[in-house]
């Protein structure tokens, strides 16, 4: 019986797997279209930045929903008698990931010709749905 369960569950997980590669893909080619004023010298290096901040912004957006659904806290238990609350993974790794997110789109944002840049909180904005 443990071994159907384990066939479902990674069925299940190459299912997630399919679905978020998806999304980094979706977000990737959003990514791109938006800095596609870059200068041909910068395109390659931009690549894998691009690439990192779809990874990014869609694993922020998987952090979002479980920090939604758990909270920023989570207890913990410390030996006899000792318990408590610290930050929860989900919340330090979405804080952690959201500089960096914002530092590879500072940086995107930086190789574009002056009159071509786009406006940081703009983008800001439009992660967080406030666009």
């Amino acid at each position: 019986m443990e071994y159907i369960n384990c066939e479902i569950r990674e069925k299940e997980d190459q299912e997630l797997i399919i679905k978020k590669n998806k999304a980094i893909k979706k977000e990737s080619n959003r990514l791109k279209k938006l800095f596609k004023e870059l200068p041909e010298n910068k395109k390659k290096i931009s690549e894998k930045l691009i690439d990192n901040a779809a990874f990014m912004s869609v694993s922020l957006e998987e952090l979002k929903k479980d920090i939604i659904l758990y909270g920023v806290k989570e207890t913990y238990v410390n030996g006899k008698n000792q318990y408590g609350f610290k930050e929860s993974i989900e919340s330090k790794t979405y804080n952690i990931t959201i500089k960096n997110y914002m530092a590879i789109i500072k940086q995107l944002n930086d190789m574009l010709p002056e009159e071509k840049k786009i406006n940081e909180d703009d983008e800001f904005d439009r992660f967080n749905d406030l666009a």
